[in-house]
């Protein structure tokens, strides 16, 4: 399928073959393919080597000026005014009813400047809500080019290509460093991912990015490195439980019913949405939950569930799950009453009825280890 010409091509584009016999999917105005070589090569690449993968397409909202640090403390749920330079924080912004807008990152680079990196172009009409005259708001992605590089060799291939020390002592996970000069390029390294697996983002001005690309690939060949599109990302992430935007939670939604619960923090003092969530808190009836399913995952996502006769939720996303030997997993919106581990349900499927059972979330390194590794 050749890329949409409706579609915007993201800065590392030109890695992919004019002929790439893929599919191609829309990730925030730009064509972005759903494998390189294939899913399962990819996800291994994750899991036992390298992944690269594309992440520039997320917005960047830079907030500079004397109230950047109260304006980002104002609309994020954690507690900004708690972090220092270098520090990265993950948390939601809500409206005023408490009810998902997006799940973004923090960075603190000083008192004056801030970055809010998020997927919901609504973001950056709630932080202007809070501007003043002294403080300043721009939307940065297309300066940028972003790139993830995850799995268990990323440390020693990037680490082969700067003098800066990138041991889990010196570079902790969700910090990041603006000093670093990679093969020559001066970049941004973020220590976070998206696989549960050790990796960081590299992120340089738009221009470098063919240099940049080249220089890790060329380093992580002896590594088992694979270029990676998004179908072994949702391999990797569902595995890890980790929730998306409109796929596991939607505008309806408050941060409790999908796994976000614990990155409200209640005791930062007043910000958008925090009585609401206050009261949501103890009244949140449904759940995000992983469920292992009978037969392949063809098919079944937005898949009605059922339990003694009615309707408990529905299937976001199923996958194979390589770490369950290829059995069907998904996650899954469901009632509170249904989403204990070890509950039977039945998933109406195309091709009929197929039962399910709901897991421990995740059902890959659920205690977080080798992302910290």
């Amino acid at each position: 399928m050749p890329r949409p010409s409706d579609l915007m091509r993201t800065p590392f584009d030109f890695t992919y073959p004019t002929d790439l016999e893929t599919e191609w999917i829309d990730v925030m105005g730009y064509a972005v393919p759903l494998w390189v070589s294939d899913p399962e090569t990819e996800y291994h690449a994750f899991r036992t080597g390298v992944g690269l993968l594309e992440y520039s397409m997320l917005y960047r909202w830079e907030i500079t000026g004397p109230r950047a640090i109260e304006v980002a403390q104002r609309v994020h749920s954690r507690d900004v005014a708690s972090m220092g330079p270098g520090d990265i924080c993950y948390g939601v912004i809500v409206d005023e009813q408490g009810l998902m807008i997006d799940d973004p990152t923090v960075s603190v680079y000083g008192n004056d400047r801030v970055l809010i990196v998020g997927g919901n172009p609504a973001v950056g009409e709630v932080i202007g809500r809070e501007l003043d005259s002294g403080t300043v708001l721009r939307e940065r992605r297309s300066e940028f080019c972003v790139l993830s590089v995850q799995g268990p060799n990323s440390r020693q291939v990037l680490q082969g290509l700067t003098e800066t020390d990138l041991s889990n002592e010196a570079f902790p996970y969700y910090t990041f460093r603006t000093d670093v000069v990679l093969a020559g390029i001066p970049v941004q390294v973020n220590r976070i991912g998206f696989t549960a697996e050790l990796g960081y983002e590299l992120v340089a001005d738009v221009k470098d990015a063919q240099a940049l690309f080249g220089a890790v690939r060329q380093a992580a060949e002896d590594f088992g490195v694979a270029g990676c599109g998004a179908a072994a990302l949702m391999m990797c992430r569902i595995e890890a439980g980790m929730v998306m935007a409109e796929v596991e939670y939607d505008h309806t939604m408050t941060p409790f019913e999908c796994r976000l619960g614990w990155s409200v923090d209640f005791g930062k003092g007043e910000f958008l949405g925090r009585d609401a969530l206050a009261k949501a808190k103890d009244e949140s009836t449904g759940r995000v939950v992983t469920i292992r399913i009978d037969g392949d995952a063809d098919g079944l996502d937005g898949a009605t569930i059922v339990a003694d006769g009615r309707v408990v939720g529905q299937v976001t996303m199923a996958v194979p799950s390589p770490a369950l030997d290829g059995a069907t997993i998904a996650m899954a919106r469901l009632i509170r009453d249904v989403s204990h581990v070890g509950f039977v349900l039945a998933v109406e499927a195309e091709s009929g009825v197929r039962r399910a059972e709901v897991l421990r979330t995740p059902v890959y390194d659920p205690e977080r280890i080798r992302v910290r590794s």
